[in-house]
């Protein structure tokens, strides 16, 4: 394991420690794939205190961590996350232009903020959501005033706005051996199972925010599958099985 991973782990269990301690809500900044996979992976023996992963909506890939008392965790109160939902938009929508998401996050970084400060950012035709750390919501408001050559303005949802977004997609239906990684991830991009290996391996591939490592490991229905600068898909299930006993299945591959 790499010195900053440890030192992540070490963070965790830190802040494991004082929420248990303390008897409140810690929390981390957004996490990445890879160290929502380290939080998953540090045994759970060596926490204090039980844990909740959260990025703003259902299908969020960076997430904070908020790390519970047994009374918090127990209880029905809603966890009020220190993130918010940002809106941009161009100031004028027919100067506006299509933008990508490395424009929006190119505009994000260059004011200073770092990147665990940011969550997901939702891109659409002219606009974007986006989850920031509360600290630097009336900033992103002030100073977040150009994307590209597109002037914008960026609004807050209202704190108890309760934010919803279904990604696109595109949905794939093919058949497949079985429900193993590496075929739906070869139904999926298009792409030879024997390319995936590597890529497998190469620790790129991460289900429902766990690094896998393993070829054969086994997809079930709902599992969301993120692939290290390709994309990601979610598994929908099997819908028949043909006559040679090959599964017919689902995929919706998000665009």
């Amino acid at each position: 394991m790499q010195k900053d991973d440890q030192l992540l782990r070490k963070r965790f269990l830190e802040l494991s420690r004082l929420a248990h301690h303390r008897e409140i809500a810690v929390f981390t900044d957004f996490l990445s794939l890879h160290e929502l996979n380290l939080l998953h992976t540090t045994p759970h023996a060596q926490m204090h205190s039980r844990y909740i992963t959260y990025g703003g909506y259902a299908q969020s890939e960076r997430q904070m961590a908020a790390f519970l008392s047994d009374a918090l965790f127990l209880c029905d109160e809603p966890i009020h996350w220190p993130f918010t939902a940002l809106y941009v938009q161009p100031l004028h929508e027919k100067y506006g232009q299509e933008l990508s998401h490395r424009d929006y996050l190119g505009a994000i970084l260059n004011l200073g903020i770092e990147r665990s400060k940011i969550g997901d950012i939702l891109v659409m035709e002219k606009a974007a959501y986006f989850f920031a750390h509360t600290s630097f919501t009336s900033f992103l408001m002030d100073e977040l005033t150009r994307i590209s050559r597109t002037t914008v303005a960026v609004t807050m949802l209202e704190e108890n706005h309760d934010f919803s977004f279904t990604s696109k997609y595109n949905e794939i239906k093919g058949t497949v051996a079985s429900i193993r990684l590496d075929n739906l991830l070869s139904l999926a991009f298009s792409v030879s199972r024997t390319r995936f290996s590597a890529v497998i391996e190469a620790g790129k591939v991460f289900v429902n925010g766990r690094m896998i490592t393993t070829n054969a490991y086994k997809i079930k229905e709902d599992d969301i599958i993120s692939v290290r600068g390709m994309g990601k898909f979610q598994y929908m299930g099997v819908q028949s099985t043909t006559r040679k006993n090959r599964l017919t299945v689902i995929i919706h591959r998000y665009t």
